[in-house]
């Protein structure tokens, strides 16, 4: 992605099944969980670079010890500095002959994460807040055990005002905070109610005083009261989390939007928001790592029994997020990866139209690294697409009996697709950039290129590109370093059909006037005198919001269909042309067609940023209030 916009946070738990000692004799340390937690969050770093948190519990610590730790970090180097900081709080406890690396249950009880439970979480903040007190885990803490919950998620939800609203009907005194607070709020409700409920009972069947919270523990059904707690929840999420009567569980929303993956083995049970972090620090083959299923909540219970049970009803359809396999989620999941370069294999078709089929004069490459697996996919094809046309060609020839050495070397030699390493991102000056606001003009050189592989006005440059979300990026850096080539065409394709919705559901993508293709359409509006049509969506937008039923119509698709998506590619590329190429470079660009999309995607249907079509009613609502932030001059999310 050449815009750099915000990640989906990132989501860990490791529970162990086995005491201690027995990490410690197998594998030399009884940190080995706390250890495998920090592999789990660094594997997943590419979610969440806003901050860090870590949470523990030890099971069937005596009353009096402390038995759920919690940590936070906003730092640049959150992991570094929360996993450090501990590993010396360690190293203090071994001086101090508090705790002592042979004996294991020292550790447990001096070291505030060597519990059999641990939570992580990576925070990208969708919130607008990024002090340590927005990071995850959130806690709600109570004296009763079992009243105890701490949360980590993946998610966003749009009607946050709504559950606070219900909270206060209730007679509560919620804190308006984030999506997060309102999560954690609901479910607390639920929770204590079921262990007041419980109370009651083992006192109407005389429980003696020490024996009752673990009576009630061992009787609290998570799935039940995860049922009713996100009954009212609109977006998409992935939670995990722990409760204070040894219970640890994650769970995913009922459209699948955000994702979730877990194994259990006789040693461990694991969470992570990707698959492929789990197979590498616990080597795992694919198959033995399992997707939780949407609307489904996995539950290790204080026992070590692992249970799986729905708490939603099933939906019409599941939508999980395209973005995710798209862009997001590592490439080195072997799905992932396939579909990604299948992604790039079905630009082929378009790409060939725009270069006439003259490979002799084209080189094809890739922008940015995210890219590099549709540009392998893409490389393929073409190259599969000019076999069969050289086959055919010979095969035309021998029938002839014109087949010769002359023929044969121009066929098999001259017009083969050459693919070269053309850009290079400078992360170092991006970083650099990101940390001093209003370095504008430094922007153009966070790329660079590789000279000499393109002959000067004479080649076309293609650059496959995995989305296009803003063009500022394209416009102020990607295409003037690629135009000092001098090429006579340069094309970027994008493996992402055109990103004409805002999104709410976890992407940092909610301000409609800046997404490219919304302003190719205004644009195009304005050229060819459509005048009217924006006040009159702005005013359907406002009737929707104030219709008090669930709306299933977006109002701002009426800005995009008077126009062919060729049209509004035109039009962006010529937005996003740096004027130092005017009369020097063509410049195209290419988007993927939804048809694509769906035909490489088939298990993610989730393109409301594309078609938008929202999977929920606060999807509709987002859209409408962020069109009309845009008529009205607004800045800010529209959730």
């Amino acid at each position: 992605m050449s815009d750099e916009i915000g990640h989906h946070c990132g989501i860990a738990l490791v529970r162990l099944k086995k005491p201690l000692a027995h990490y410690s004799e197998k594998y030399g340390t009884a940190l080995w969980g706390f250890n495998q937690l920090f592999l789990l969050m660094e594997k997943q770093h590419n979610r969440g670079q806003d901050g860090a948190g870590i949470g523990s519990m030890k099971l069937n610590m005596p009353p009096g010890e402390a038995f759920m730790f919690r940590e936070r970090s906003t730092s640049t180097k959150a992991l570094t500095k929360i996993f450090g900081g501990q590993h010396k709080s360690l190293d203090n406890l071994y001086e101090g002959g508090k705790a002592f690396p042979e004996f294991p249950e020292t550790i447990k009880e001096h070291f505030d994460y060597g519990g059999e439970i641990l939570l992580g979480h990576l925070r990208y903040g969708t919130s607008g807040a990024y002090g340590s007190t927005t990071c995850h885990p959130y806690f709600r803490k109570s004296n009763w055990p079992g009243k105890n919950l701490m949360v980590a998620g993946n998610f966003n939800l749009t009607n946050v005002d709504f559950l606070n609203q219900k909270l206060v009907e209730r007679g509560q005194h919620p804190v308006f905070d984030t999506d997060t607070q309102a999560i954690l709020e609901e479910t607390g409700y639920h929770l204590d109610g079921a262990n007041d409920l419980l109370s009651s009972q083992a006192s109407e069947e005389g429980v003696a005083g020490e024996k009752h919270a673990r009576w009630i523990g061992e009787r609290i059904h998570l799935p039940e009261i995860f049922r009713k707690a996100a009954a009212h929840w609109d977006g998409g999420y992935a939670l995990a989390g722990i409760i204070g009567n040894g219970d640890a569980f994650a769970m995913r929303d009922p459209l699948g939007i955000r994702p979730g993956f877990f194994f259990e083995d006789d040693e461990v049970v694991a969470v992570a928001s990707e698959r492929a972090p789990l197979m590498t620090v616990f080597d795992k083959e694919a198959e033995e790592i399992d997707e939780i299923k949407p609307g489904t909540i996995v539950v290790a219970r204080a026992s070590g029994e692992v249970i799986v049970e729905r708490f939603a009803d099933d939906p019409a359809r599941q939508t999980g997020c395209s973005f995710e396999r798209i862009y997001f989620s590592r490439g080195n999941d072997p799905d992932i990866y396939a579909e990604r370069k299948t992604l790039g294999a079905l630009l082929v078709p378009q790409v060939i139209e725009s270069v006439g089929g003259d490979f002799s004069k084209s080189v094809f490459s890739y922008v940015p690294n995210t890219a590099e697996s549709a540009y392998y996919g893409f490389m393929e094809q073409l190259r599969l697409v000019r076999r069969a046309e050289v086959k055919r060609r010979l095969m035309e020839a021998r029938k002839k009996d014109e087949l010769t050495d002359e023929l044969i070397n121009e066929l098999v030699m001259d017009n083969w697709p050459v693919g070269e390493k053309i850009a290079n991102k400078d992360i170092k000056l991006r970083t650099f950039i990101s940390q001093e606001s209003g370095r504008a003009q430094l922007v153009s050189h966070v790329y660079d290129i590789t000279y000499g592989v393109v002959r000067e006005k004479e080649d076309a440059l293609v650059c496959i590109d995995d989305s296009i979300v803003r063009g500022t990026t394209l416009k102020r850096s990607i295409l003037k370093i690629l135009g000092r080539s001098k090429p006579r065409k340069l094309l970027i394709a994008s493996t992402a059909p055109q990103i004409r919705y805002p999104d709410c559901y976890g992407i940092d993508m909610s301000e409609l006037g800046k997404f490219i293709a919304f302003q190719a359409a205004v644009a195009l509006i304005k050229e060819r005198g459509y005048e009217g049509l924006l006040a009159e969506v702005a005013k359907k937008c406002r009737e929707a919001l104030e219709e008090t039923k669930p709306v299933f119509e977006n109002q701002v698709k009426r800005v995009y269909e008077n126009f062919e998506p060729s049209e509004i590619s035109a039009k962006v590329a010529e937005l996003v042309k740096p004027k130092c190429l005017d009369g020097v470079t063509e410049v195209e660009i290419i988007y993927q067609s939804i048809e694509n999309l769906h035909e490489a995607l088939p298990d993610h249907s989730g393109d409301w940023y594309f078609t938008g079509d929202y999977p929920t009613p606060g999807g509709y609502r987002v859209a409408h209030k962020a069109f009309l932030n845009y008529y009205e001059n607004k800045d800010g999310r529209s959730y």
